[in-house]
């Protein structure tokens, strides 16, 4: 791709940044031509997708959109609807693959604004989110999937504390996105998508402002992650369940090998938005 056709690029999408580092400017720029040329178009042509909510997401500054998780064609369909470039974490795997193949897929998961983490746990996990408020607080919208993984039967499951304590050390509101359909599209263990209808509702932003400075504190990111669980259910029509969804793929194996009980659900789905008893209180 010669100049001037990046200078084109950069004058009708002015929300591309200007970063200092040559290869992340070369990103922003396969990030749109991935949106806008190359497989933005045709994802909006073969899946015609209602979309409301969208005048949530504020036009500047730093924000999380918190989505529930049904596919892997989740983190294509939401960014393709957003006017604003949306970055999401992604396991560091997707980007030390060896070889051209390695190369490939590296180049792709980066033009789709992708972001390599390590999910082996303790300093990675806490990298992770140093790197997510980093992004926030440049100006970056963040996708985040709160559940960790995608829901093994189209329920919605226990979120992860992870999107609060960014949300509190990043100091940015938090907007609830449910994707409706999408695995129907890309069903799990299917490399297949298959054309369908497709929803995406954005709700109106969450701020947590009232518990600044008790980042760290579990009871309060515990009571704010329920609270955007508790949005997502209802703005996704989804049946609630009050385990985390790595565990009830454990369940939902171990089940269909004649070992353990179904996986539960919650009685009540509005304790979703219970608070604890801590100094959220």
């Amino acid at each position: 791709m010669g100049m001037p056709a990046v200078r084109t690029l950069f004058r009708r999408y002015p929300s591309i940044r200007h970063h200092p580092s040559p290869e992340r400017e070369q990103d922003a720029v396969l990030y749109y031509l991935m949106k806008y040329v190359l497989l933005g178009p045709l994802l909006r042509l073969l899946w015609p997708t209602r979309v409301t909510g969208l005048e949530n997401v504020p036009a500047e500054g730093g924000a999380i959109l918190a989505s529930n998780h049904l596919a892997v064609a989740d983190s294509f369909f939401m960014p393709n609807r957003v006017p604003r470039r949306v970055t999401f974490p992604a396991k560091r795997e997707y980007f030390t693959e060896p070889g051209v193949k390695g190369r490939l897929k590296k180049s792709f998961f980066k033009g789709v604004g992708q972001f390599p983490i390590d999910r082996s746990g303790g300093t990675a996990a806490q990298a992770a989110i140093d790197t997510a408020v980093r992004l926030l607080r440049e100006g970056h919208l963040l996708g985040i999937y709160p559940e960790g993984t995608r829901s093994p039967d189209g329920r919605l499951y226990k979120g992860k504390t992870g999107v609060a304590r960014i949300a509190l050390e990043a100091r940015v509101p938090v907007i609830p996105v449910a994707m409706v359909g999408t695995d129907k599209v890309n069903p799990i263990g299917s490399k297949m998508w298959w054309p369908r209808r497709l929803e995406i509702h954005f709700g109106e932003p969450l701020e947590f402002s009232r518990y600044e400075g008790l980042a760290g504190d579990r009871f309060v990111e515990r009571s704010i992650t329920d609270e955007i669980m508790y949005a997502l259910m209802e703005l996704s029509g989804q049946e609630y369940v009050d385990i985390y969804a790595a565990k009830a793929k454990e369940l939902i194996a171990a089940e269909e090998a004649g070992l353990r009980p179904a996986v539960p659900v919650q009685i009540d789905a509005r304790d979703a938005a219970r608070l604890p008893e801590s100094q959220a209180g």
